[in-house]
C-alpha cells in the first residue's frame, strides 16, 4: 500500500477542488446560475466597449458623436469639403473591417442574429470565440464610417459568443450550452439598450424559441446582471428619449388597426428589399471579398450625400420624426431610403442589425399615417406621434415575427401602459399579415436561402430530399379480399411489419389488413372463415415520387408499422419505419 506524502496533500486537495467545481458548474442549478451571471457580465462590458468603439469611430470620422444629429454638417476638420466627406468615410472603414471579417471571422459579416440561430439550432450552440472581438470592432467600424445599421445584431452576436465561449471552457453539456448562448444575446442587448425585459425576451422568442423555466429563470438573471453594471457605467437613462402620447378617442383603435396591417405589408417589403439588393450585390462583385466593402462603400457614400440622415443607426432622426419635426413626404423618403441604405450596407458586406432600421422604418411610416389620419380626422384621430411609436413596434413585428419583443421593446421605451392596448392591436395584426405574405422573417430568409429551414427538425429537413422510390422495398406477399382470416393469419405471422396489402381480382389495390386487427378478429373463434375484407384498413398511402417526410406523415397517421407505394393503383413499393429511419440517419439523397 502506497501513502500519500504530506507535500502532496495541497496538490491533491487543489485538484479534488477543481475537479468538485467543475462537477458544480455542469451539473448543477447552481453552477449554471454562476455561469449566466458570468456571461451576463461579460455581455455588459463588450456593451459598453462596443458602444464606446462606436462613438469614437464616429467621432473620428465626421467630428461629431452622432452625425445623424446634425445630417448634413461639414466635417470640422474639413471644412472646405461640405458635406463631401461623406464620399470616402465608409470607403475607408470598409478598407478597415474589410479585411478583419474576411480573414478572422467570416461569420460577423452581415446582421448576426441568423448566424446565432444556426448555432443554437443545429450547431449545438457553438460559435467561434474570436467572433465576440472581430464583430464588435468590425461593426464599429462599419457604424461609425456610415453604415446605416443597428447595434442590436452585433451585439447579439457578441454575447452569444462569449457565452458559447465560457460554456464551452467549463464544458458543459449542450442543452446548457445553448441557455448561456441566450443569455449572452440577453446581456447585450439589456446593456446596450438598458432594456433587460426586451433582452430577455428577444433571447427566448428568437435565439432559443423555448420558454422553460429554468433557461427562462437563468436569461433573467444575466440580462438583470448585464443591465445593472450598463447602468452604473453609462447611465440609468433609456437609449432612446420619445414623448408620452395616450388613446384619447376609442375610434383610434381601428386606425391603430389599420397601421398595423399596413405595418406588417412594410416589414414584409423590407425583408424583400434587403435580399434582393443582396442578391444584386452578389451578381456584380467580382473581386476579392476584402475590398467588397470598400469598393462599395462607393455607393453608400454617394446615398449619405444625397440623403446624411441614413448616416449610422439614426437615433435622432426618429426621435426627430416622432415629434412632427418632418412632413409626410419627407418621412416616406427616410423610410425608403432607410431600406434602400440599410441593405446596401448589408450588400456590399458590412456588418450590422437591422433590428434599429426596422424601428427606424415604422417610426416613419407610422408617422407619416398618423400626419394623414390628424389631417382627415383631425377631432378623432388624436397626436401623429403616437402612431409612429406604433409603428416602429408593428414594422418590427412585421418583419421579425416577435410580437412579444416588440411590444416589451416598445413599452420600456415610451414607459406608458396606456399605449399597450393599441400597441398590441397593430403588432398582433402586423404579426398576421407577415404570416400570410412571407413563409419567412427578416431572420430566418437568410438562412433559408442557404438551405437551412429552422422551422422543422433537421431530420425532417433531411427526409425532405429523400424520394420514397430510393427507400422503398419489395412488396410483402398480398392476399385477396376474400381469402379467409385463418389464412391471412398465416401469411401475417411470416410477415415483417405486421401488415399486409390486400388487392382485387384484377390485382388492384384495397386496403391493408394488420396482425392486431386480424387477431381479434379470431379471437372470438367465429371468423376463422370470414374474408379479409371485413377487416380491411385504409391508411394513408404514398407514391414513388413523394418524399421520405411525406412517407413518415403517412406512418404516423395511420398507425401502421408500414404503409404500400401505388403507382397507378398497383403496389409498386413498401415502406415502414425500419427502411425510412436508417435512410435519415445515412442521408441517402436523389
Amino acid at each position: 500500500m502506497q501513502f500519500m506524502s504530506a507535500d502532496m496533500l495541497p496538490v491533491a486537495r487543489g485538484a479534488s477542488y477543481r475537479t468538485g467545481l467543475r462537477r458544480l458548474l455542469r451539473g448543477a442549478s447552481a453552477g449554471l446560475l454562476v455561469l449566466a451571471l458570468v456571461v451576463g457580465a461579460g455581455s455588459a462590458g463588450f456593451a459598453v466597449l462596443f458602444r464606446w468603439l462606436i462613438t469614437i469611430f464616429t467621432t473620428l470620422a465626421t467630428g461629431h458623436t452622432d452625425y445623424a444629429a446634425s445630417p448634413g454638417a461639414a466635417h470640422p476638420g474639413l471644412l472646405g469639403l461640405g458635406r463631401w466627406f461623406l464620399l470616402g468615410v465608409p470607403v475607408l472603414a470598409g478598407l478597415l473591417y474589410g479585411p478583419l471579417v474576411h480573414f478572422f471571422a467570416r461569420e460577423a459579416r452581415g446582421h448576426g442574429v441568423p448566424e446565432v440561430m444556426y448555432a443554437v439550432s443545429r450547431n449545438g450552440a457553438r460559435i467561434p470565440p474570436q467572433v465576440a472581438a472581430v464583430k464588435a470592432l468590425a461593426s464599429a467600424l462599419c457604424i461609425g464610417g456610415g453604415g446605416s445599421v443597428g447595434r442590436e445584431g452585433p451585439i447579439v452576436q457578441i454575447g452569444s459568443a462569449l457565452g458559447s465561449t465560457i460554456g464551452r471552457l467549463v464544458r458543459v453539456p449542450e442543452p446548457r450550452l445553448r441557455v448561456l448562448v441566450a443569455c449572452g444575446a440577453a446581456g447585450g442587448i439589456a446593456a446596450t439598450f438598458n432594456a433587460p425585459l426586451a433582452g430577455v425576451f428577444f433571447a427566448m422568442e428568437l435565439i432559443l424559441a423555448d420558454f422553460t423555466a429554468q433557461s427562462f429563470g437563468m436569461v433573467v438573471i444575466a440580462a438583470v446582471t448585464s443591465a445593472a453594471i450598463g447602468r452604473a457605467v453609462l447611465g440609468d437613462v433609456p437609449f432612446l428619449v420619445l414623448p408620452q402620447f395616450s388613446v384619447d378617442h376609442v375610434g383610434q383603435y381601428a386606425l391603430f388597426a389599420v397601421l398595423g396591417m399596413l405595418a406588417g405589408v412594410v416589414g414584409v417589403i423590407f425583408t424583400r428589399v434587403l435580399y434582393q439588393i443582396e442578391d444584386v450585390c452578389d451578381a456584380l462583385w467580382r473581386g476579392p471579398e476584402w475590398l467588397r466593402p470598400a469598393v462599395g462603400g462607393v455607393l453608400l457614400g454617394l446615398l449619405l450625400i444625397a440623403l446624411p440622415e441614413m448616416y449610422g443607426v439614426g437615433y435622432p432622426v426618429l426621435g426627430h420624426a416622432i415629434v412632427g419635426v418632418y412632413g409626410v413626404a419627407f418621412l416616406l423618403l427616410l423610410a425608403v431610403g432607410k431600406m434602400v441604405a440599410t441593405s446596401l450596407t448589408i450588400g456590399i458586406g458590412g456588418s450590422g442589425g437591422v433590428f434599429a432600421p426596422s424601428l427606424f422604418v415604422g417610426a416613419m411610416v407610422g408617422s407619416a399615417f398618423g400626419a394623414i389620419a390628424h389631417q382627415v380626422l383631425p377631432g378623432a384621430a388624436g397626436a401623429a406621434g403616437a402612431y409612429g411609436l406604433i409603428g416602429m413596434g408593428a414594422v418590427f413585428a412585421g418583419a421579425a415575427r416577435a410580437p412579444i419583443t416588440a411590444v416589451v421593446i416598445m413599452f420600456e421605451l415610451t414607459g406608458e401602459y396606456s399605449i399597450i392596448l393599441p400597441l398590441m392591436t397593430a403588432i398582433v395584426l402586423a404579426t398576421g399579415v407577415s404570416h400570410l405574405l412571407s413563409g419567412d422573417t427578416i431572420y430566418t430568409l437568410k438562412l433559408r436561402r442557404r438551405g437551412v429551414d429552422l422551422g422543422r427538425p433537421e431530420t425532417i429537413a433531411t427526409a425532405a430530399r429523400i424520394s420514397v422510390a430510393d427507400v422503398m422495398t419489395d412488396v410483402p406477399d398480398a392476399v385477396r379480399g376474400d381469402s379467409p382470416l385463418r389464412d391471412v393469419a398465416a401469411v401475417l405471422a411470416r410477415s415483417a411489419s405486421g401488415v399486409l396489402p390486400v388487392v382485387d381480382d384484377g390485382g388492384e389495390y384495397v386496403g391493408v389488413v394488420t396482425a392486431r386487427v386480424v387477431a381479434e378478429a379470431l379471437a372470438d373463434g367465429r371468423h376463422d372463415t370470414a374474408p379479409a375484407s371485413l377487416v380491411l384498413e385504409l391508411p394513408v398511402v404514398v407514391t414513388p415520387d413523394d418524399h421520405l417526410d411525406q412517407a413518415i406523415e403517412a406512418l404516423d397517421g395511420s398507425g401502421c408499422a408500414a404503409v404500400p407505394v401505388l403507382k397507378d393503383r398497383r403496389i409498386a413499393g413498401w415502406i415502414s419505419y425500419r427502411t425510412a429511419l436508417p435512410a435519415i440517419r445515412t442521408g441517402v439523397i436523389t
